[in-house]
């Protein structure tokens, strides 16, 4: 009987912890969204890659990719892409080293069509960052 009660208590703290980090991540993801939305450009139909350092999910239907310790875009997906934000690892078609508007995000099985791709000025997002630093490091 002892062992139930312990594993029904470990089984309630362990959904208590899914739950804010859930929060926590929406929260994350809203931040993040905005964020980078402030920094993309205008859309463009395609852009040359040869390979993709990494992704950040940023909302349901969008994600930033990173070609570059610099270089990044902004993707949206069609709303039929679900469990881009809970992703563990997301796959990107290309033709010929390009990512367009007619290619694909895998996540899973699932495949989401790209719908849009806005290039993001990260060097500038990350002189913003600096300087929201060093005003807030200079009114402490």
């Amino acid at each position: 009987m002892q062992k139930t009660i312990v594993a029904v208590a470990i089984g309630a703290l362990a959904l208590t912890a899914c739950a804010s980090t859930g929060d926590l991540a929406k929260k994350n993801g809203e931040e993040a969204q905005f964020r980078y939305m402030d920094y993309a450009g205008e859309p463009v139909k395609e852009f040359r890659s040869f390979r993709l350092d990494g992704w950040t999910p940023v909302a349901r239907d969008k994600l930033v990719v990173w070609t570059g310790v610099n270089e990044a875009y902004l993707i949206k997906v069609w709303d039929s892409c679900r469990d881009l934000q809970f992703a563990n690892h997301v796959g990107v078609t290309s033709t010929g080293n390009t990512v367009s508007t007619f290619e694909k995000v895998r996540v899973g099985r699932e495949t989401c069509p790209i719908s849009e791709i806005r290039p993001v000025d990260i060097r500038r997002m990350k002189a913003d960052r600096r300087e929201a630093a060093l005003a807030k490091k200079a009114a402490d």
